[in-house]
């Protein structure tokens, strides 16, 4: 009898602990997304590869720094990535927080920046906090679905 009832137990217990090793082998894969989409994104703004920056952007982006925000795919393109991609160069982020799951993956910590002359102006450094938040869109891709950038004054070199 003894023998039936711990048969039983782990007979009940697979289907449990299956369910587990889904799921953390599912948290594991979405975890290492948010990560990656990041450095596709950062990749693709360091290499001022325009349409592959703006092709992470989902149509509802919101962008936000300081008193600066922008809603809809049109206007971030235009008044962040398009207006400040070409004088920000190097991007590089240091994560201090990051979560994933299968509805929205984020990354937050602090950001660097080198600035570029422009118009003779002396080339700087820029740095501060970051805030990149992704969801998948209705066709299975990640879209940048929020982006906050709050930054320190520029150093010159």
């Amino acid at each position: 009898m003894r023998t039936s009832l711990a048969r039983l137990v782990l007979l009940g217990a697979l289907p449990l602990l299956a369910a587990c090793s889904k799921s953390v082998d599912s948290a594991a894969t979405s975890a290492t997304s948010a990560a990656d989409l990041d450095r596709q994104f950062l990749t693709a703004w360091n290499n001022k590869d325009l349409e592959k920056t703006l092709s992470y952007l989902a149509d509802d982006v919101q962008f936000l720094q300081g008193n600066a925000h922008f809603s809809g795919k049109a206007e971030v393109s235009d008044k962040w990535v398009r207006a400040t991609q070409g004088s920000i160069g190097n991007l590089r982020t240091s994560v201090v927080s990051a979560t994933s799951t299968d509805k929205l993956a984020y990354e937050a910590g602090t950001f660097s920046v080198d600035v570029l002359p422009a118009n003779g102006q002396p080339a700087g450094v820029g740095q501060g906090n970051f805030l990149l938040l992704w969801k998948p869109a209705a066709d299975g891709t990640w879209k940048l679905s929020y982006a906050q950038l709050e930054d320190l004054p520029v150093l010159r070199r």
